[in-house]
């Protein structure tokens, strides 16, 4: 035998049989290499199996991130909705408020509101957010063009009343003229029934129309002297006597404040002034509450619009 080889003995445990096995060197060196390769390629394919694991936990990562950041968008895109939500309502409540109505909420969106609480699913309760989003946008518009509707038809019977207080006779026909002689008996110059105010003024002064309206006449009318009579189209006529001369023809449209005539003297007149008259549904009436305004008492007749 070989200084280099092995002798194997196997020696069952029953039994006189003895099997002999030489084992040479390269038959060691072959086994251990074998063996080498078993725990290189086991250790490779773990290594293999790590990586892979590896990459499935960076894949489960990726997922996971990429899923979040869908939740979160879900999640900002909720708020959205629910902000616009929130937003659309409280302008319907505004409109209501406006039309001066209670709030009436939808049945249906205030349904969705309570149920959204209950409902587990993200996407669910967006397209259910959305859908209350959407009803409220469109009942918003509707109130929208009904309050503008509302406010135009306001607005008109706005208009049509400051027309109506432009119309009645309400301020000094003469700026800071002083009365000298007032409304009703008086002795001086003559025993008589005043109709209207005597204003002291000098003469030439500008006389303004005291409300708008048409002139009826301009001229020569008797004792008065040169007169100027306005109808105001709403039972109100006003006189402006003993002029020296006017600024209007009959026919002509005049304004609240536009100058009509120049002061004078003709007429039965002792000296300068103003005689102005209101007339109202044909009787003279004291001119002096109109001289500033007009009287709360005749306001509170006319209509404010308050019931469109």
């Amino acid at each position: 035998m070989n200084h280099s080889d092995f002798l194997v003995k196997i020696i069952p445990p029953q039994g006189y049989s003895v099997y002999r096995m030489r084992v040479t060197r390269g038959h060691l060196v072959t086994l251990l290499a074998s063996l080498a390769l078993v725990v290189l390629g086991a250790i490779g394919v773990h290594t293999l199996q790590l990586h892979a694991a590896q990459a499935n936990i960076a894949e489960l990562e990726a997922q996971k991130s990429a899923q979040q950041h869908k939740l979160d968008a879900m999640d900002a895109q909720t708020r959205q909705l629910q902000a616009r939500y929130d937003s659309l309502r409280k302008q319907t409540d505004a409109i209501w408020r406006l039309l001066g109505a209670d709030k009436k909420t939808s049945g249906g969106a205030t349904h969705a509101q309570r149920s959204m609480p209950f409902v587990a699913d993200v996407q669910t309760r967006l397209r259910l957010l959305a859908a209350v989003s959407a009803q409220t946008s469109a009942q918003s518009a509707r109130l929208t063009s009904l309050a503008r509707r509302v406010l135009n038809l306001r607005r008109m019977a706005s208009i049509a009343r400051e027309r109506l207080v432009a119309a009645i006779p309400s301020m000094n026909p003469v700026e800071g003229a002083t009365i000298a002689s007032g409304f009703g008996y008086r002795a001086l110059p003559w025993p008589e029934f005043h109709r209207g105010l005597d204003l002291a003024v000098d003469y030439g002064s500008t006389v303004r129309a005291t409300g708008a309206g048409t002139v009826v006449s301009a001229g020569w009318d008797g004792g008065y002297g040169i007169k100027v009579d306005i109808d105001h189209g709403n039972g109100y006529h006003t006189w402006y006597c003993h002029l020296s001369r006017t600024r209007v023809a009959a026919g002509e449209r005049v304004f609240k404040g536009e100058p009509i005539a120049f002061s004078g003297s003709t007429g039965e007149s002792t000296g300068p002034h103003l005689h102005y008259q209101v007339m109202r549904n044909g009787e003279a009436i004291d001119p002096a509450p109109y001289l500033t305004g007009v009287p709360p008492s005749i306001l509170a007749t006319l209509p404010d619009g308050s019931g469109v």
